[in-house]
C-alpha cells in the first residue's frame, strides 16, 4: 500500500472515531493535520473533485442522514469530521496550486 493510500485511510479512521469519542480537544487539530497531509497527495485530476467533496459537507450534505434512527446522529458525526478532512485537503491543493503557477520551474501535479 502507498503512502497516500496510507494517510488517507488514517484520516478516514480517525474521522470515524473522534465522532465517537467526545471531548478530545486536540481531535480537531489532528483531522486538519491528516487533511493537509492527505491533500498533498491529491493528483491534478482530482482535486477538483476533494473541493467538490469538501463543499458539500461542510455546507450541510454532512446532516442529510441525520433522520435515521439511532445511526444518524453518528454518521452526520463521522461526515462532519471526514468533512474537516476534506477542507483541510482542499487548503493544500489551494495552496499548492498557487505555488505550481508562481514558482518557476515547479513541476504541477498531473
Amino acid at each position: 500500500m502507498s503512502l497516500d493510500k496510507i494517510v488517507w485511510a488514517v484520516a478516514a479512521i480517525a474521522a470515524i472515531v473522534f465522532a465517537f469519542i467526545s471531548g478530545f480537544e486536540w481531535g480537531g487539530l489532528i483531522l486538519a493535520l491528516l487533511g493537509l497531509a492527505s491533500g498533498f497527495f491529491i493528483k491534478g485530476e482530482h482535486r477538483r473533485a476533494v473541493i467538490l467533496a469538501a463543499i458539500f459537507l461542510i455546507a450541510g450534505g454532512a446532516g442529510a442522514l441525520g433522520a435515521i434512527p439511532t445511526a444518524g446522529e453518528y454518521l452526520t458525526a463521522i461526515f462532519t469530521n471526514y468533512g474537516a478532512v476534506l477542507s483541510a485537503a482542499s487548503l493544500m491543493v489551494i495552496v499548492m496550486a498557487t505555488a505550481e503557477r508562481l514558482v518557476p520551474g515547479m513541476p504541477a501535479q498531473s
